[in-house]
């Protein structure tokens, strides 16, 4: 055989056998195991997400684990991990519990804020009792920093008084000093509804022009007119230093008459969903939250900052009137709701809303919203003669309190928890919340 074709055969038999045996070890090579070790911080239906030690996340597709936030895992999966991605290409194969959640299971809700659990869990059990309750009560501004020291509040709300006559640089000063003087950041709030409820914007050092009411500005530009108002309204309340706004105003009135028809947005059902909807999507544009206000619907009742008021409808007409514009609100991503203090008739004749447990249940159950619920102003006229109102109103499932006589209050909590005629579950729990909120916020890093 010629030597030249002997050459050429045997070139082609090595090259086959190199393929070959490349191909055969590509199929047979065993595919790379990655193991992580972390803490699970967030879990729905679909995903899981683990934070390791390097404060690095991953998030992966996976059915497998079953144990809840906060519980530290060392978890094999198959492929390679990234920090870069979304979604992990990995796959977990298999996992062990390297240390039991201590979260209680009744804290855990899957909810708005529930990245954030495992940070506000770890925030909760370094708190003392007395600064576990004091995270519940938002009070009026007392320009005494001493007692911020004292007491740490959740927070602080602002009114128009508390602005007049003040630059810019003072009411930054004000609330900064305020933040300074606290161990957790704090919530500063306002009502800016604009219209007859302005606060800020009554202060031409402050705002120029005062805010429109959402009637006005919908008659002027429709919905992008309150789309940009909100844009506008919170970069102004970010610079002084407010991140809560306690707007807007989402009950349904149409009647001139009603008491709460000039600061409503004074249309019908269908469209102050609209605005509901509108002003909560704009505002998860900002830094600063907003507040779906008066649950279940304010409807025609008096004033209620001066006496009680009855609501008569039939839980039809509310369920048909008066709730879709808070349903649209929260499917938006709605941070709060603030109730009324009006007793609506066919849900609990007995307590006013803010008051009522069953009301509350219809928030949390029905309208499915896991957020932060406020009752309004403790020291209006309708809840003057109700005792321990305090103990009520979270006991009815609010989450912070609004009001103005804060030793009153701070003591009725404590006094209710040293006699055990409050659960401690209630005030820690509600205390678990707003850390989580104000670690959603950013407030707390």
């Amino acid at each position: 055989m010629n030597k030249n074709l002997i050459s050429i055969l045997f070139t082609i038999i090595i090259i086959v056998l190199i393929v070959s045996f490349t191909s055969k070890k590509e199929i047979t090579t065993t595919p790379s195991i990655a193991t992580l070790s972390g803490t699970i911080i967030n879990k729905d239906d679909d995903n899981i997400t683990i934070e390791d030690n390097k404060q690095n996340y991953y998030t992966f597709k996976s059915e497998k684990i079953k144990d809840n936030i906060n519980t530290e895992i060392k978890l094999n999966c198959l492929g390679k991990l990234n920090d870069n991605k979304d979604i992990q290409d990995c796959k977990i194969i298999d996992y062990e519990v390297t240390k039991q959640s201590n979260i209680p299971e009744n804290y855990l809700d899957n909810g708005i804020f529930s990245n954030y659990y495992h940070q506000a869990f770890a925030k909760l059990m370094e708190m003392s009792q007395d600064e576990v309750i004091a995270q519940l009560l938002l009070i009026h501004y007392n320009d005494s920093l001493e007692i911020q020291k004292i007491y740490q509040f959740g927070g602080f709300i602002f009114y128009e008084k508390d602005f007049k006559d003040k630059s810019k640089d003072e009411v930054i000063k004000m609330i900064s000093d305020l933040q300074n003087s606290s161990k957790i950041p704090l919530l500063t709030a306002i009502d800016e509804e604009g219209g007859s409820v302005s606060r800020i914007s009554s202060n031409k050092n402050l705002v120029a022009t005062p805010f429109l009411s959402s009637q006005e500005l919908y008659n002027l530009g429709g919905f992008q007119a309150i789309y940009d108002d909100v844009i506008n309204k919170s970069q102004i309340l970010k610079e002084l230093g407010l991140n809560l706004n306690l707007a807007p105003v989402v009950d349904v009135s149409q009647n001139v008459n009603d008491y709460i028809y000039k600061r409503s947005f004074g249309q019908n059902t269908e469209l102050t969903s609209i605005y509901s909807k509108t002003v909560i999507e704009a505002s998860k544009k900002t830094d600063v939250s907003y507040t779906l206000k008066h649950f279940p619907g304010y409807g025609n009742n008096l004033d209620t900052h001066k006496s009680s008021s009855i609501d008569s409808k039939s839980y039809e007409d509310i369920e048909q009137i008066d709730l879709p514009p808070f349903i649209e609100g929260i499917k938006a991503g709605a941070e709060a709701v603030m109730n009324s203090h009006n007793i609506v008739q066919s849900i609990d004749a007995n307590n006013p809303a803010s008051l009522s447990l069953k009301i509350h249940q219809i928030l949390r159950n029905d309208l499915n919203f896991t957020g932060i619920i406020i009752a309004d102003d403790l020291d209006m006229g309708a809840l003057k003669d109700i005792e321990n109102v305090e103990i009520k109103a979270l006991m009815a499932g609010n989450n912070i309190l609004i009001t103005s006589n804060y030793e009153k209050s701070f003591k009725a909590i404590k006094d209710a928890l040293n006699n055990n005629l409050i659960d401690k579950d209630i005030i820690y729990q509600s205390a678990f919340k707003i850390l989580a909120w104000k670690y959603y916020k950013g407030l707390i890093n």
